[in-house]
């Protein structure tokens, strides 16, 4: 491939196809954006790239991240699969225990003050419970903090809980507010090591197509954004979220969503209002109009109606969409409500369980469905045993998309991998991937599902940001199994390459 040498410039990528398309077309690029698609000549004026037949897609935006939480996930100790809370300890112990620097450097690193943390644990089906005398027994006074994969609960030993400043230890694990506060308590690597971790792992995410997330951290991330942009890091887009706490403390800084900050080169913006109503599936927690099978209750409002309602004029008052995490039906319902009595639009994060009734409310409020797919890929043996009862639907893609919703896909990561290939593969067909059908009434066809994890983009037109990847293979022609391994041969970011042959 010729070399467009990383910048805005104006250039020609020819001979490319559009997924599911023979035709052969080719695509010119100018300042930043796509300015023609027409149909492919021999020659071409100025630069030129040629793609080889490869497929053309509008470059994959991940709808929901967690920025700093998944790049602080990557050195921990993973627990995923893990299948018991005695299974987890002996994982993290083991880990400990490893010949080599790994093991004794993170034995050391907890000797000076920074604790051993195991994450992405389910315990929703353990048939034993994660107790903090547990840990206790097998690691004594080394401080060891165990977050789950949802990031709504976690447990430690006496140690770990002194370390996150909880004076009375729980006997088991601690949930939602009093959870949330603690894990912010955690030692962090110093901001340049993370930024570098981050950095990593967003090229790698480039390198499958992504061009853009949405970070709802829950932190400066304005700021944040801000220093990665200054010291070089990778250029995709992002849209920096904020929350309520950092609005009060003047963090927007009169900022409204979709403005531009400064210095970013134009690929960070402001992003939405943040607010969390309920808890999330694993920890019990997601707030249901039927109650959870072991025990009298519903799950947890962490919001209640008339404080989101505030929170939704607030994010009025300041020119700010918002976005409303909600798992639970109840949850869903509440927020929907909100949405009606406020006029205001926005987003739902996650819409994981909706009624029926709810479904067409999305669209006749103005209401976007910001749905994480592999979820489904998580959740659905918890989902049948907790939510067997109700008469919600679990992970709608279909349904919402009948009663004419705006759907937007992303992960959730570090809940799940920053892989937009693996939630596409999800919303498509699960059965090869679980290994069972699981509600194959809601998945959706490669289309839909690449248009939803596009911004709403199902092709590449002129006038289009020039956000854009190329395949090494057709998307359509694929199975569910084989789009969680497609290769991406290149990827570019407002007309300049992040990944591929050409990426600076």
């Amino acid at each position: 491939m010729t070399s467009c040498e990383g910048v805005m410039g104006a250039y020609w990528v020819v001979d490319v196809r559009r997924p599911g398309e023979e035709q052969r077309l080719d695509l010119h690029v100018a300042d930043g954006r796509v300015t023609e698609v027409v149909d492919h000549q021999e020659a071409r004026p100025g630069r030129v790239i040629d793609a080889d037949g490869r497929w053309l897609i509008p470059g994959l935006f991940d709808g929901h991240v967690h920025a700093t939480q998944y790049a602080i996930d990557r050195s921990r100790i993973g627990l995923v699969g893990v299948s018991s809370a005695a299974e987890a300890v002996e994982v993290v112990a083991a880990a400990l225990d490893r010949p080599g620097q790994d093991g004794g450097a993170r034995r050391a690193a907890a000797r000076d003050g920074v604790p051993v943390v195991g994450a992405r644990f389910r315990d929703g089906l353990w048939p034993d419970v994660p107790t903090t005398r547990l840990l206790d027994e097998r690691f004594g006074d080394l401080p060891v903090i165990m977050v789950s994969g949802d990031l709504h609960c976690g447990w430690a030993n006496r140690a770990g809980w002194s370390m996150l400043g909880i004076t009375e230890p729980p006997e088991g694990v601690l949930r939602e507010k009093l959870w949330m506060d603690a894990l912010g308590r955690i030692p962090q690597p110093r901001s340049g090591s993370t930024d570098e971790l981050l950095d990593t792992a967003l090229r790698e995410a480039a390198g499958r197509g992504l061009v853009g997330l949405r970070d709802f951290e829950f932190a400066d991330n304005l700021s944040s954004w801000e220093r990665r942009r200054a010291a070089g890091g990778i250029g995709i887009r992002v849209q920096a979220g904020i929350i309520a706490e950092y609005l009060a403390a003047g963090n927007a800084r009169g900022l409204r969503t979709g403005d531009v900050l400064a210095g970013t080169d134009g690929l960070v913006t402001m992003g939405p209002l943040k607010v969390l109503i309920d808890g999330s599936l694993n920890t019990r927690t997601a707030y249901c109009h039927t109650p959870y099978p072991d025990g009298d209750h519903y799950g947890e409002l962490v919001v209640d109606h008339d404080s989101l309602v505030a929170q939704m004029q607030l994010a009025r008052q300041h020119g700010l969409e918002i976005a409303v995490h909600a798992i639970g039906d109840r949850a869903n319902t509440i927020a929907l409500d909100c949405f009606e009595e406020t006029g205001i639009r926005g987003r739902i994060e996650h819409a994981q369980l909706v009624l029926p009734a709810d479904l067409p409310r999305f669209a006749q409020l103005g209401v976007t469905a910001s749905m994480q797919p592999w979820h489904a890929i998580d959740d659905w043996e918890i989902a049948g045993h907790y939510w067997g009862r109700t008469a919600a639907i679990n992970f709608g893609f279909a349904s919402l998309a009948a009663a004419g919703a705006t759907i937007e896909f992303g992960s959730d990561a570090p809940v799940a991998p920053l892989d937009p290939w693996g939630w596409i593969a999800a919303a498509v067909d699960r059965e090869p991937i679980i290994g069972r059908p699981w509600h194959a009434e809601e998945q959706v066809s490669v289309r839909q599902a690449i248009a939803w994890s596009a911004l709403g983009r199902a092709e590449v037109r002129a006038g289009d940001p020039g956000d854009f990847a190329l395949l090494d293979q057709d998307p359509y022609a694929l199975s569910a199994k084989e789009l969680t391994a497609i290769e991406v041969h290149a990827t570019a970011v407002a007309g300049r390459w992040v990944h591929g042959p050409d990426a600076e």
